[in-house]
């Protein structure tokens, strides 16, 4: 059975990667079965693949040559009957808010013909969507779009017009599902933040309105999992209920009876989406590892979920959340038994399972896990190991609180307390853990680091029973491990003797140093994330900061302000004139008001020395608080523009100056020339391409996320930049940069 789960996974892949071969695949496969007459588990593990990579090109087929194809090819305005399969989410869109619904077609009209037909689609709809419940039939009209990277496969993307018209409502199941999850809410209601949000997480997956910066905490330290709905979830609560079963006297098939019906019950209240479905056959298979002869029927439970999921959806084959499941899973099985017996030679059984347990999970998911975040985790073993303790009673007091509360809702909120308390711990070890010296570390998603670091897992892997039948050895790599999290290890050759400028990769935002010298550094912008521009700092080795810039008040320029501020001295904090957007400039106020400071408006003109920097305020003017008025955004046109000279480099730092601003400040500054030059707007093809080539720069630093959704840096900007004769660097492709001053001139560093 693992062989066939290993086949059909080897076959999804295939599938999905390379979708155009798909047919090739299928003769080739079928002709090389004969190959395996004489070896039955590689033959079945053949067929498995054969049979997963036949399906997705079935279902490829069907959505790219069906019958509305033609439709969805051709843009069609249509009316629809649709089910809906997903629960409405809100999105923040790049030109406003929308509601996005997973949902099967089940009748499609447009063009004057009318199909019937069942086929996902995904809804784009105003907030009028946001009242449709799941299970529910609706008609709706809008324009068809293909899919364009939604994900697994669909008919097409359906950009609605107007609210939708009920046809028919939510079965009693689902009506049931709803009420269970809104009285869990409910339940924990009037308890702290976290509490209120990670409870119903914690339960059944519902983390709608999660602190971002706590879900970075958990990334952080490793406890990502608790957050979504995994099979540690149904493991739990499945097996609460087998113990009320037993306690109530079933016994034999009726406890089989009982856990099937708990299993279907979650996978309800949590929603039938892939995710679930997969979380439910991996708890269920850990479920079948817990009882006797655990490991050989739990092995043979994975393969056969792996092939079972993959023949239901081939596209979870590359999906990250599949491979951790079934890597923990298979770690757990596997690796875990062997581990906690080397252990029991001294340590009690309870210890030793109680070690071996997250620590082979961990192993087994650290290069997915590495591939995904790009670092490894050096605390996540013991994170989940304080958090362990609490997270079954949250789990299932939370669980208990919700159904209580369908009957008695104060009674609810009584059962559901423990489980608030639970979360509060979990919170303490999430948010203590990340705030570490280095709670991890950095190490890259390129092809090499993750070929490294899967090699390392698998030598863990083989090594770790010799290891762990010594306590020396294990005390010794634990102390060896503490140290390490405790102090921040300088990165090796960074940064570069002679850096003058820093340009941090905080993804699509702006961040950006200047060397004053001895641990000190002028800071410009504190793009968007704080854990980002703290790291970059860091590895920076700046502890003062006696000046700090923000350009103006969006987003990507000041939400990592924390970050910046975070264990640091900080001296002055200049921003622009315009407090636009209000809530920026607000929150701006707040941070630094925590910390009994107050922000103050760059003065025009000034020049100042701040170490060994010397930095000049060339705009916005002082006649002209309002901004520049133009084609360009208001706030983006009071950036705060900089001239700074650093050990003879003489650098232009822009913020997000529009066309209208930057031809202001052509005129006012007549011919100067620069040798580094901030690109405004992260490369935004909106450019005064004269003012732009008339510093005669010759190196051009692009801040940009990669893959933005503002199609950051524009290609024709950057050829007319290199057309001048000046380098361009961009932080997407090189990471950080540095600024190097040298006999000659200048050089670049970078760390990717």
């Amino acid at each position: 059975m693992p062989l066939l789960g290993l086949g059909a996974w080897l076959g999804g892949i295939a599938a999905v990667a390379l979708p155009g071969w798909s047919v090739a695949l299928l003769v080739v496969g079928s002709l090389g079965l004969a190959r395996f007459r004489r070896s039955w588990p590689l033959l079945a593990a053949a067929l498995a693949g054969i049979a997963v990579l036949g399906i997705a090109a079935l279902r490829g087929a069907v959505v790219e040559h069906g019958a509305a194809a033609e439709l969805v090819a051709a843009r069609a305005v249509v009316d629809a009957r649709v089910s809906i399969t997903s629960d409405p989410r809100a999105v923040e869109g790049r030109f406003g808010d929308f509601v996005v619904v997973a949902a099967t077609v089940t009748e499609l009209t447009g063009r004057g013909s009318t199909y019937s037909l069942a086929a996902p689609v995904v809804l784009l709809a105003d907030e009028s969507w946001l009242e449709v419940e799941l299970g529910s039939t609706v008609r709706a009209s809008g324009r068809l779009a293909p899919d364009e990277g939604v994900g697994a496969p669909v008919l097409a993307v359906l950009s609605t017009r107007g609210p939708p018209v009920l046809e028919s409502g939510p079965d009693v199941w689902w009506r049931g599902a709803t009420a269970v999850r809104a009285s869990i809410r409910e339940s924990v209601a009037s308890r702290g933040e976290h509490a209120r949000e990670l409870v119903p997480s914690l339960v059944v997956g519902d983390d709608s309105g999660l602190d971002p910066d706590l879900a970075d905490d958990f990334r952080t330290t490793g406890l990502t999992h608790l957050l979504a709905v995994s099979g540690t979830n149904l493991t739990l609560l499945v097996g609460f209920l087998l113990i009320l079963a037993r306690w109530c006297g079933l016994r034999g098939r009726w406890l089989y009876a009982a856990a099937a019906l708990g299993i279907v019950g979650f996978v309800l209240i949590a929603r039938t989406e892939p995710s679930v479905v997969r979380a439910a056959a991996m708890g269920s298979v850990a479920l079948v590892g817990l009882g006797a002869n655990g490991r050989e029927r739990g092995t043979r439970c994975l393969g056969a979920a792996v092939l079972a999921l993959l023949l239901v959806d081939p596209a979870l084959a590359v999906t990250p959340g599949f491979a951790l499941s079934v890597l923990a899973t298979g770690g757990i099985l596997f690796l875990a038994p062997t581990w906690r017996d080397a252990l029991r030679g001294w340590l009690p059984r309870w210890a030793a399972e109680a070690v071996s347990v997250p620590l082979a999970a961990q192993v087994a998911c650290t290069p997915v896990v590495t591939a995904i975040s790009g670092e490894i985790s050096l605390v996540a073993v013991v994170a989940n190991l304080l958090a362990a303790p609490a997270v079954a009673p949250a789990t299932v007091l939370g669980l208990a609180g919700g159904l209580v509360g369908l009957v008695w809702p104060p009674l609810g909120q009584v059962v559901a307390a423990p489980a608030a308390w639970s979360v509060s711990w979990i919170v303490v070890v999430a948010q203590r853990g990340a705030a570490l010296p280095t709670p991890a570390v950095d190490w890259g998603t390129g092809a090499t680091s993750l070929a490294a670091v899967t090699a390392l897992c698998v030598l863990l892997g083989l090594v770790a029973p010799r290891l762990l039948r010594s306590p020396t050895s294990v005390i010794g790599l634990s102390l060896l491990l503490v140290v390490a999290v405790l102090s921040r290890p300088p990165s090796l050759g960074w940064p570069a003797d002679g850096w003058v400028l820093a340009m941090c990769d905080v993804g699509q935002g702006d961040a950006l140093a200047l060397n004053a010298g001895a641990g000190s550094a002028v800071v410009v912008d504190a793009g968007p994330d704080p854990a980002l521009v703290d790291g970059c700092l860091d590895r920076l080795g700046v502890t003062r900061l006696p000046l700090v810039v923000l350009t103006h008040f969006h987003a990507d320029h000041v939400d990592g302000l924390a970050g910046v501020l975070d264990g640091r001295d900080v001296g002055e904090v200049s921003v622009t004139s315009l407090a636009d957007p209000v809530e920026g400039a607000e929150q701006v106020t707040r941070e630094l008001g925590e910390l009994g400071r107050r922000p103050a408006v760059a003065v025009h003109g000034l020049t100042r020395r701040v170490g060994d920097v010397t930095i000049q305020t060339l705009w916005p003017p002082a006649e002209a608080p309002s901004a520049v008025k133009g084609a360009g955004d208001g706030a983006n046109d009071a950036s705060v523009v900089l001239l700074a000279e650093v050990r003879g480099v003489r650098l232009l730092l822009t913020g997000d100056l529009e066309p209208p601003g930057q031809l202001a400040l052509r005129r006012t500054l007549g011919d100067i020339t620069v040798d580094v030059l901030k690109v405004p707007h992260h490369g935004s093809p909106h450019q005064d391409e004269a003012f732009l080539a008339g510093l005669g720069a010759r190196l051009a630093l692009v801040s940009v996320g990669a893959d933005n959704d503002y199609g950051h840096p524009d290609s024709d900007l950057l050829a007319a930049l290199e057309a001048t004769g000046a380098q361009v660097r961009r932080s997407d492709l090189d990471g950080d940069v540095l600024v190097l001053a040298t006999p000659d001139g200048i050089a670049v560093r970078t760390r990717d």
